[in-house]
């Protein structure tokens, strides 16, 4: 799940600006959702619906406007809220798992949130490629998700680029 720092730097920025999605935002998001998939999402902190927001809006953005895509970009970290993690634990969490260390209940949680929220999306009855896309989308390419829309949907559990312009400033004078 970890990547480098870079990306750790970019993740971290992300959750500590992390704004609230405004009306418009919740309603385009809800559009797309069943009610019951509204609800997981709407459980998420702030932090995780912006990021689905985003990861929606970038897969609309590069043409593709099919349903099960959108919903999978919205809804690939919904198992994250079960490790009650905040800002800090996230960061932590990220460290620990990266260099192999002991972990808490609530860290194995956090690492194993794909496949906790594949298990929530099935209990909703969610497309079998949300399912599929929270399973693996710190993995290898499954079969059952065809090359083209994999990329779509890595590409767009990417950080938004002001947070990445910001992490190579970050970086470069760090070096």
């Amino acid at each position: 799940m970890p990547g480098s720092a870079a990306h750790l730097i970019r993740r971290f920025l992300d959750v500590a600006t992390a704004r609230r999605l405004t009306g418009a935002e919740s309603a385009m998001v809800s559009g797309w959702l069943t009610p019951e998939l509204a609800e997981l999402f709407f459980a998420q902190n702030r932090a995780d619906r912006r990021h689905g927001h985003h990861a929606a809006l970038s897969v609309i953005a590069s043409g593709v406007e099919d349903r099960d895509v959108v919903i999978a970009a919205l809804m690939h970290d919904i198992g994250k809220r079960h490790a009650r993690l905040g800002i800090v634990g996230r960061s932590l969490a990220s460290v620990l798992i990266l260099l192999g260390l002991p972990l808490t209940d609530r860290i194995r949680a956090y690492r194993d949130h794909g496949l906790i929220g594949a298990r929530e999306l099935g209990s909703v009855s969610a497309p079998a490629l949300a399912i599929d896309f929270a399973i693996h989308h710190h993995r290898e390419r499954p079969e059952s998700i065809d090359p083209g829309t994999w990329e779509t949907l890595i590409s767009a559990d990417q950080p938004p680029k002001a947070s990445s312009k910001l992490v190579r400033r970050i970086t470069s004078t760090a070096t």
